[in-house]
């Protein structure tokens, strides 16, 4: 499998912001390689530069030296080699268009291609709908009218539109009361299986991370320090590692990674 060309691959990644003057450095010497059809969470404690390392796979954001490679084409030039479309996006927070209903949030990365029917974007946007386990009733809704884990839902919809090969979650299950969190996790479940997918999540949710990740990536000390199967992960000895995954939340979570899988 390591041998197998990857979805992502970022090489010797340094991150730098300035802040009055002052350069602070994020990542150093920072390296991952991410494969077709994983379920990868990247952990890390605040400030380890988790977001931005999605903000840079997405191409909004450059680094200060190495490189991100994703399906092929370097980070930095997805928009111009027609793949942006191929890489879906979940903001943590939706990030719906408030004045859009529903329907016309989801379809509206298709309407800016601006050369499809309007009856073929909209059967689109309801197949995504009825994908992510809402029905054709909430389709004229405004985002106001909606509850946080359906406004994800509808979020989630809109980065499948374009049907992409790589999806990159941003805290996916933060805000949800723990029935709309289960839940959610078990869409994603399906639709990693069913699709195919290849999927980028972080999060700092324990239950989450144990409940989808076939492997983990935690960044401390501004590189990856461990980057390999949970149960390897939680056994890795490094203070972060212990406390994050070691301490009681974290004893409490694994239960859900030790318990049997599905129909067994």
């Amino acid at each position: 499998m390591r041998g197998e060309k990857a979805v992502v691959e970022i090489d010797r990644l340094w991150s730098a912001f300035s802040t009055r003057g002052v350069q602070s450095v994020v990542h150093q010497d920072l390296s991952l390689r991410i494969q077709q059809g994983e379920f990868l969470s990247v952990v890390g404690g605040s400030g380890s530069g988790k977001t931005v390392l999605l903000r840079q796979m997405l191409g909004l954001e450059t680094p200060l030296r190495g490189s991100v490679t994703v399906l092929g084409h370097p980070a930095s030039e997805l928009g111009r080699a027609g793949a942006a479309s191929r890489v879906g996006m979940l903001f943590q927070h939706g990030a719906l268009f408030s004045a859009f209903t529903v329907l016309e949030n989801i379809a509206f990365p298709l309407r800016e291609l601006r050369n499809l029917p309007r009856e073929l974007v909209r059967d689109a946007a309801l197949v995504k709908l009825q994908m992510v386990g809402l029905d054709a009733s909430h389709a004229y809704k405004m985002p106001s009218d909606l509850s946080g884990g359906m406004v994800k839902r509808v979020a989630l919809a809109r980065a499948l539109i374009m049907d992409p090969p790589l999806l990159l979650l941003d805290e996916p299950t933060a805000g949800l009361d723990p029935d709309s969190s289960d839940a959610f996790c078990t869409l994603l479940r399906s639709l990693h299986r069913e699709l195919g997918l290849t999927i980028v999540m972080v999060t700092h949710d324990l239950d989450t991370i144990f409940e989808l990740s076939t492997r983990i990536a935690v960044v401390a000390e501004k590189h990856v320090i461990v980057d390999a199967a949970p149960q390897a992960v939680i056994a890795f000895e490094h203070p972060f590692v212990q406390d994050f995954f070691r301490g009681g939340r974290g004893l409490r979570a694994m239960d859900v990674l030790q318990a049997p899988p599905e129909g067994v």
